[in-house]
């Protein structure tokens, strides 16, 4: 008599905890919404109503002295042909610019060897500031010093230091004897592309190691604790445990970095504004909009490189299973 006296009680307690649980949870849902409308709004003005009208102007004539009297033009900014009586064809558009490939070139060649290097050393950096040691907070601070500056900053600095004539790079690596003439970093074809990777790195490097860092301080002290009792070397240490632990924080910093670098702009309009050896996608886009009066082609630009990025953003997340809340799916 117990039991059956029992059991229609339990059934009446639990459904309303269920209907409460559920109460809360679809409150607290509507109460994030109404929080995240105002950062969508300003999103969808400040960002998704100039990328939408980019992409529109993409399809038309538009130039910057007529922008209201632009004419659809289908594709024909991207890509186009004309048959010419011999039977040769001529192509035009972006798809067809060689110097719009050169450009794609030298982003991507840019942002590959920028992200590997900088995820690299700021591993090495974070793990050095991770450890015990006198000081620590100091260093810490002193090493985000770079990243804090400006980059229109930096790159002035870096431009007056890599000057072939007054430059201190220069004077310090003849005195040590590791050239034996001045070079012309920014403007010489075979080093602006490695000026402008050196400033990149010598800036950016401390955020990767300030989210790196963030991903180690999560680990439990207790891990290594116990693999310093067992005799497992450092090395093996850091693949078999610290790099697996801390992968979801590297796959965030990696993807944030790596868009930062495919739409690199002011250091290489500061330090290299002419030369074809580190022209990128942005900065092409932004002289045929700009410099040349060409507002229709240059935002066809401007689209494929909103395209691309998102092409490889999403392929990184997909392949890498990245969780951009913080985990691996």
């Amino acid at each position: 008599m117990t039991t059956e006296s029992t059991a229609p009680v339990i059934a009446t307690v639990a459904l309303p905890r269920a209907t409460i649980r559920s109460e809360l949870l679809t409150s607290r849902i509507r109460a994030a919404m109404w929080f995240l409308l105002p950062m969508i709004f300003a999103l969808a003005v400040v960002a998704g109503w100039p990328l939408l009208r980019t992409i529109y102007f993409s399809f038309t004539n538009a130039s910057l002295s007529n922008l209201d009297g632009a004419q659809f033009v289908g594709f024909s900014n991207y890509l186009r042909w004309t048959t010419l009586k011999s039977g040769r064809i001529l192509w035009s558009g972006v798809l067809a610019d060689p110097a719009w490939w050169n450009a794609v070139w030298n982003t991507v060649r840019f942002a590959v060897i920028s992200v590997v290097l900088e995820t690299i050393i700021g591993m090495v950096v974070a793990l050095v500031l991770n450890a015990e040691f006198i000081g620590r907070g100091i260093v810490r601070a002193a090493i985000l010093v770079p990243w804090a500056i400006p980059t229109i900053v930096s790159a002035k600095m870096w431009s007056w230091m890599l000057n072939d004539q007054f430059g201190i790079i220069n004077d310090i690596m003849l005195k040590l004897h590791l050239i034996d003439h001045k070079i012309a970093w920014t403007a010489n074809a075979d080093t602006a592309m490695t000026a402008v990777l050196i400033v990149d790195i010598w800036k950016t490097t401390p955020f990767m190691a300030l989210l790196i860092l963030a991903g180690l301080q999560m680990i439990p002290k207790d891990i290594y604790e116990a693999t310093a009792i067992d005799g497992i070397h450092p090395i093996k240490t850091f693949f078999r445990i610290t790099l697996p632990l801390v992968r979801p924080a590297l796959m965030v910093a990696v993807i944030f970095r790596l868009l930062d670098a495919m739409r690199i702009f002011d250091l290489i309009y500061v330090l290299t504004p002419n030369s074809a050896q580190t022209k990128t996608m942005s900065v092409i886009a932004r002289e045929n909009l700009i410099d040349f009066d060409k507002f229709a082609y240059g935002s066809a630009e401007s689209t494929l490189l909103f395209l691309l990025i998102a092409l490889v953003t999403i392929l990184y997340i997909w392949l890498g299973r990245v969780n951009l809340a913080g985990g691996d799916r």
